[in-house]
């Protein structure tokens, strides 16, 4: 993995680009392979750049490379392939301040709008349009302690969490914070193995909690080769 400099919290290759364009690493037109939305065709805008280094993170490549690209080009272009779908991702999508009017633009523009973001960067000025899949962060990631937790307050009930399971250790960290924070309550929780875990554990351990928990899989990994990009 690269360890590019961070400046003020953000990967220091973005303090270049200069407002109203967007540093992106990829945009095509796949199926969704998670959320409440898994299996619909949806448009991937990839952002270039996050700081967080999750141990398991399956996308690596975009932390560095990226075409600079005004919004609306990206607009344009993500518009053009006609599907009502469309999520943001990276990387870390919220490092770049023109994420925001990007998002309201593709919603004005009638479209399903999703953003997956790591929970560890203010959601707050997030169109409220737009469908949040929120991670946070489990302690096998390495990045526990960076989830921004006030986050919770500016989350809609029609939008999910997701914790990204990695061991029993994982899973009792998420089941306990579900739990103290009633979080199966107040919005979609999703379980998602990383990929290569045992599935049947984690869905034995979903079932025991009799929480409102909906175990996923990342579907595209399954339907592709793991590392295949552009789907």
């Amino acid at each position: 993995m690269s360890a590019e400099p961070k400046v003020a919290g953000r990967v220091a290759l973005l303090q270049a680009v200069p407002p109203g364009e967007l540093l992106i690493h990829e945009l095509y037109r796949s199926l969704q392979g998670e959320s409440r939305y898994a299996g619909l065709p949806c448009v991937f805008v990839r952002t270039t750049g996050c700081s967080l280094r999750c141990t398991w993170c399956d996308t690596p490549y975009a932390f560095t490379r990226g075409e600079r690209m005004s919004r609306t080009d990206v607009v344009t272009k993500a518009l053009a392939f006609d599907t009502p779908l469309i999520e943001i991702t990276g990387g870390e999508p919220l490092e770049q301040p023109e994420v925001l009017p990007l998002m309201a633009a593709l919603c004005d523009a009638g479209k399903t709008v999703l953003l997956e973001t790591s929970g560890a960067l203010d959601i707050s000025k997030v169109d409220r349009r737009v469908h949040v899949i929120m991670d946070l962060k489990c302690p096998d990631s390495g990045e526990c302690g960076r989830n921004l937790w006030a986050n919770l307050d500016h989350l809609k009930p029609s939008d999910e969490i997701k914790f990204v399971i990695a061991s029993e250790r994982d899973w009792r960290w998420a089941e306990a914070i579900i739990r103290e924070r009633r979080l199966d309550l107040r919005f979609g929780v999703l379980a998602s193995g990383v990929f290569g875990v045992n599935l049947a554990d984690l869905a034995a351990w979903v079932l025991a909690s009799r929480l409102t928990v909906r175990m996923q899989l990342q579907m595209h990994k399954y339907v592709w080769e793991p590392n295949t990009r552009g789907v």
